[in-house]
């Protein structure tokens, strides 16, 4: 059996969903100039690269636009759940996970989806880290937590506030909770949500071979 070093490289949207992994291992910043966010890391044998940079396809492919010499790509992050028995913090490490290019904000949307393609959990980059990794002839895996419940309405459409690349605008969601202040408990509490995925994100990954 190889004991050989690999390198990895992880995609996300947001740093923030990196926080679960980086609490356990060393960072040093990484060149990688595409990337809103980019960081090097020691995971067990194996040389990880962790970068980010915006939800949806346009800045995966973005980002992901020169090859690089790696080994696996993993598409890692939030997920909304379809399937009613997912809970926040659930891994679901599977490939039936869907992908659109829009933010599931609605229990009756997400059960539409659900419905029409019987998927899990809905994300916005998997479909699109993918594709590039069959142009680059380089495997593929995903593995996403889940931030959001199937019967989980958001506080926000967030669809409203991305920017003309795509990001999400927090000073535009931050305006838009102070006009609806019945949105911030439910900010506060999707920010609570989000902490607790990406720490069981980081605990999955260290105890399973990907």
């Amino acid at each position: 059996m190889c004991n050989c070093m690999r390198t990895v490289l992880l995609v996300a949207a947001e740093a923030r969903e990196f926080s679960g992994v980086l609490r356990r291992a060393a960072a040093r910043k990484l060149e990688w100039p595409e990337a809103a966010f980019s960081r090097e890391i020691a995971w067990k044998r194996d040389r990880w690269l962790l970068v980010a940079n915006g939800p949806g396809a346009r800045l995966v492919r973005r980002v992901l636009a020169r090859k690089r010499d790696v080994d696996l790509i993993v598409s890692v992050g939030f997920c909304g759940a379809l399937d009613p028995a997912l809970r926040v913090g659930d891994i679901v490490d599977a490939e039936r996970v869907f992908t659109a290019d829009r933010v599931a904000v609605t229990a009756v949307e997400k059960r539409i989806l659900r419905k029409q393609t019987g998927a899990d959990a809905v994300e916005m980059e998997a479909g699109a880290v993918e594709a590039k990794a069959r142009e680059w002839g380089t495997p593929f895996h995903c593995v996403k937590v889940v931030s959001d419940t199937a019967a989980d309405d958001l506080p926000l459409d967030f669809n409203k506030y991305r920017d003309s690349e795509g990001r999400f605008s927090r000073v535009r969601i931050a305006f838009a909770a102070l006009r609806r202040p019945s949105a911030l408990a439910g900010l506060m509490r999707l920010d609570k949500n989000c902490r607790r995925a990406a720490e069981e994100l980081g605990a999955f990954l260290a105890n399973t071979s990907i």
